[in-house]
C-alpha cells in the first residue's frame, strides 16, 4: 500500500514543489529536517500562495471604486508607476525563465492594476482616455514581450522598478498627507499587498538567486509598509471623512 501511494504522491510533488533529489530525501529517506530542500518547499508553497492569493488581491480596490462610484483619494500617477514595475517584474521573468511560482502573481495584479487605471479615469470623466490607456498599454506589453527586443532593455525596465515603486508609493503617500484621510484606499488590498511583498523576498531569492528581483521587493515592502501606516495612522480620519459625505 506504501509504494501504491508514492507514485501518486510524487506526481503531485515532482516538480510543482520539490526537485527529485528533494522528493527522495525526505519521502524516501525520511529525512524530513533536510534544510536546503525544506526551504525549496517553503518557497514553493509561500509562491504558489501569493500567486493564488493575487487573483483577488486588489479586487476590494476595484469593488471599492465601483460602490462608492469615485476614486477619490487615489493618486493616478502612483497607481500608473504601479503599473509599470508590476510589468517591468513580469517581463523580466519571462525573459529569464524565471518558475511561475516566482512572479506569476505579477501578472494578476497587473491586469487589476490596468482596471484600477481605467477605472480612476472613467470616474473622472475621461473615459476615452481610459480606452485608449488599455489600448496604447496593450501595444507596449505586446512589444516588451517579443523575442526582438533585446534583453538589456528588459533589465533596464526592471532595474527602474525600483525608482518606480518608490516615487508611485510617494506620491500616494502625498495624496494621503494632502487629503488627512486616505480616501477610496482599499485596507485589505494594502495590507495584502504589504504581507506579499515581504513574502516574495524570500522567495525570490530561494528561486531565482536574482539580486535585481529579490532588492526590488525589499524595496516595494518598506513602501507598501508606508501606505499601511498611514491608513492605520488616518483610520479615524477616514471614518469621519465617509460621513461626512454621505451628509
Amino acid at each position: 500500500m506504501a509504494a501504491e501511494a508514492v507514485g501518486p504522491l510524487r506526481r503531485v510533488l515532482v516538480p510543482t514543489l520539490l526537485p527529485e533529489k528533494c522528493y527522495d530525501q525526505i519521502f524516501i529517506q525520511w529525512d524530513l529536517l533536510h534544510v536546503p530542500c525544506l526551504k525549496i518547499l517553503l518557497s514553493k508553497v509561500l509562491g504558489l500562495g501569493i500567486v493564488a492569493g493575487s487573483l483577488l488581491v486588489k479586487l476590494p480596490q476595484v469593488f471599492k471604486i465601483l460602490g462608492a462610484q469615485s476614486a477619490e483619494g487615489l493618486s493616478l500617477q502612483s497607481v500608473i508607476l504601479e503599473l509599470v514595475a508590476l510589468t517591468g517584474t513580469m517581463v523580466y521573468s519571462i525573459t529569464n525563465n524565471f518558475p511561475f511560482s516566482s512572479w506569476g502573481e505579477a501578472l494578476f495584479l497587473m491586469l487589476q492594476t490596468v482596471t484600477i487605471c481605467f477605472l480612476v479615469l472613467h470616474f473622472r470623466g475621461q473615459t476615452v482616455k481610459g480606452v485608449a490607456f488599455l489600448v496604447c498599454y496593450a501595444v507596449v506589453l505586446l512589444v516588451l514581450l517579443l523575442p526582438l527586443t533585446p534583453p538589456a532593455a528588459v533589465t533596464l525596465l526592471q532595474a527602474s522598478n525600483v525608482p518606480a515603486v518608490v516615487v508611485g508609493r510617494l506620491l500616494q503617500a502625498a495624496t494621503n498627507y494632502r487629503n488627512g484621510h486616505t480616501g477610496q484606499l482599499s485596507a485589505i488590498t494594502v495590507f495584502l499587498l504589504f504581507g506579499g511583498s515581504l513574502a516574495r523576498i524570500f522567495t525570490s531569492i530561494q528561486e531565482t538567486g536574482d539580486p535585481l528581483l529579490a532588492g526590488t521587493f525589499v524595496v516595494s515592502s518598506l513602501c507598501n509598509g508606508l501606505i499601511a501606516a498611514q491608513l492605520l495612522f488616518y483610520w479615524n480620519a477616514r471614518a469621519t471623512h465617509k460621513k461626512e459625505k454621505e451628509q
